[in-house]
């Protein structure tokens, strides 16, 4: 009886108050998460999990630092529908919506990511306690959670600190992106991940200066090896 009230309050309360497509704001059916059908459906997906060799992602961590594996979900372009989940998620607090799309990409990579390398640890990019302060969450934990779930991969969000906030990334060339982080990040737990294949996770990949950082941290702190998944990546 119980059951059956909240069942029917929750009904009543979609009506009044539907949930909407982050997409295209169309009211979202009963089964249907974050994004209606269409605007899932025509995600920019990447492939890239599905090709170990793919030049233009793994440049940008060329000559600098030894990467074994990176892949990225989705495209994204200035304008488009990935920009508009990414700021969503990063400062509207759609944090739900990071963990649901890490859903989506992990059961894809669960199916048809044959290059993915084996994993033994899932590490999400830190932020500075100033910067997690103001935001009330790290976008880069929630994209883990959903990945961690859907790969049956174990994730830890303490492992890496980020010592001080920095200024924005955002306006900044490679150059100043690297100046920006470099020797940013500690790692706490050394023991925890010495021998380890692990990923680092993050929201976007634009140059790669951030995971890069956070790669020379892990790798001289005894990690045997480092990939990279994202939500997205620049083009």
């Amino acid at each position: 009886m119980f059951r059956f009230i909240r069942i029917a309050l929750s009904d009543f309360a979609d009506l009044l108050f539907p949930t909407l497509c982050l997409g295209c704001t169309r009211s979202l059916t009963a089964n249907e998460k974050i994004l209606c059908t269409r605007c899932r459906i025509n995600l920019p997906e990447t492939g890239q999990h599905r090709r170990a060799d793919d030049d233009h992602i793994l440049n940008k961590f060329a000559g600098k630092v030894p990467i074994q594996f990176v892949a990225s979900y989705l495209h994204f372009s200035k304008g488009g529908i990935v920009q508009k989940l990414i700021h969503r998620i990063k400062y509207k607090g759609q944090k739900e919506a990071a963990r649901e799309m890490a859903l989506w990409y992990g059961d894809l990579l669960k199916r048809e990511g044959s290059k993915l390398p084996e994993l033994d640890l899932l590490i999400s990019v830190p932020m500075s306690k100033a910067r997690l302060q103001q935001r009330g969450f790290n976008q880069a934990e929630w994209i883990a959670a959903g990945l961690s779930e859907a790969l049956a991969v174990p994730m830890q969000a303490d492992i890496l600190v980020r010592k001080r906030f920095r200024s924005s990334q955002t306006r900044k060339n490679r150059i100043e992106r690297w100046e920006n982080v470099k020797n940013e990040f500690v790692v706490r737990q050394a023991d925890v991940i010495q021998g380890l294949r692990v990923a680092l996770v993050d929201d976007v990949l634009t140059t790669g200066a951030t995971l890069e950082a956070c790669a020379v941290a892990l790798l001289q702190a005894g990690c045997s090896s480092v990939s990279v998944l994202t939500l997205a990546a620049t083009r």
